[in-house]
């Protein structure tokens, strides 16, 4: 399926239009739920983990990770 030009150069024909993939939705939950889970997580270490109020306690080595991230994204710290 190619069409020649007028310049002798052959150019593959494109279909007409393109099918939309049904995903079902089986096979979406799962993934789903895994980025809501770990956009939480991100959310938690970068906006809320405060050192003081930590999950992990007085541990301030995740904070200090993502300090200039929270800066950046606009959390305040101090």
């Amino acid at each position: 399926m190619t069409s020649a030009t007028t310049t002798g150069v052959e150019i593959p024909e494109q279909p007409a239009t393109t099918a939309g993939v049904a995903i079902p939705i089986a096979k979406a939950l799962p993934w789903l739920f895994g980025t809501i889970v770990l956009s939480l997580l991100v959310y938690y270490f970068v906006g809320i983990d405060q050192g003081a109020m930590s999950v992990f306690g007085s541990d301030m080595h995740v904070h200090e990770f993502v300090h200039d991230a929270r800066h950046f994204l606009g959390f305040p710290c101090h």
